[in-house]
């Protein structure tokens, strides 16, 4: 009966030390891949400072944090700042240390950094639809001029972050008599995959009409599967791997340069910036405005709402100046 008992509990330890490992690749998967390597890279630089200055990263002691976090204050931001606060929160509760970051002495030292420097970020400029127009209309009737010109409308079009843009398949795109009907599986708020489906209407123009432009690259690409934007190569061959998020960086940049504008004030987030603006502007309603980003707060999509409307609800435009 001894013999039988032990051989029944190896059995079931085998299997616990799989399921054991699936729990901790779960618990990996609770963040996404670009959060975890945030993080990694902000708990690796303080733990760089400390070892400069002689001091223990882990556990750290909070006057160790307030330290750290004053000597970076005037190079990094406000939110940077409190990115690696995060980060090295997390490490010690990971190995379950209580987290110097709650500490009177830390909330004292970031609160003061805060009122010094303030907490406004500079954000980079929309790409609205004049400036969209003007980006299209320098591309090359190449290849790649047709790759970028898909990519730039679909972005504004959809709203699109750069890292969904890249994400999508040429089996999460359905083209009907309305236009496309694009199924995003995943992204930066929905990190449980539920996914949700952004309609994308034909354009008045077809120099500007996102439909189109996304015909025109499968077809001139010769794509019938996988993922539907891809880097060429310099002899102008497709590639099969997909678009990196920084790619799209690139492109906008690219375009903002070629239409006259600064690249330095532009980024990948200004198609999906842009589409707010704009619709803002046009009068557009609230809740089809992110009904179409897919902002979850009514706080960060009124950001871009109020810039949209500060020339259409003006108080100074009325008084007869």
């Amino acid at each position: 009966m001894t013999t039988e008992l032990t051989t029944q509990s190896t059995d079931l330890l085998l299997p616990l030390a799989e399921v054991a490992e699936q729990a901790k690749e779960y618990a990996r998967s609770a963040k996404a891949s670009n959060t975890r390597r945030a993080y990694a890279a902000d708990w690796a630089d303080f733990e760089r400072w400390c070892a400069i200055h002689d001091l223990p990263a882990l556990p750290a002691a909070p006057e160790t944090v307030a330290l750290y976090l004053t000597a970076l204050a005037e190079q990094r931001k406000v939110a940077t700042l409190q990115r690696r606060i995060t980060a090295i929160s997390q490490a010690h509760e990971t190995l379950q240390f209580d987290s110097p970051t709650r500490s009177l002495v830390v909330r004292t030292v970031m609160a003061g950094i805060r009122r010094t420097k303030g907490t406004a970020q500079r954000r980079k400029a929309p790409a609205v639809t004049t400036v969209l127009r003007a980006m299209v209309e320098t591309l090359p009737p190449t290849l790649l001029g047709t790759r970028d010109h898909a990519l730039l409308l679909l972005g504004f079009a959809g709203a699109f972050r750069r890292s969904e843009l890249v994400s999508l398949d040429l089996d999460d795109l359905l083209f009907s008599d309305d236009g496309i009907t694009v199924t995003l599986r995943r992204s930066k708020t929905d990190q449980e995959g539920q996914g949700r489906t952004i309609g994308i209407p034909y354009g008045s123009h077809p120099l500007t009409c996102p439909v189109r432009a996304l015909r025109a690259w499968i077809a001139g690409a010769g794509l019938v599967a996988g993922p539907l934007f891809r880097p060429l190569n310099r002899h102008g061959k497709v590639l099969e791997r997909r678009l990196s998020d920084k790619g799209v960086a690139r492109i906008v940049k690219r375009a903002a340069a070629a239409a006259g504008y600064d690249p330095d004030t532009f980024s990948g987030h200004s198609l999906r910036a842009g589409l707010a603006t704009a619709a803002a502007a046009a009068g557009v309603s609230e809740r089809a405005i992110m009904n179409q980003t897919g902002h979850r707060s009514v706080t960060v999509a009124r950001r871009y709402i109020r810039e949209g409307s500060l020339f259409r609800e003006n108080a100074a435009a009325s008084i007869g100046l």
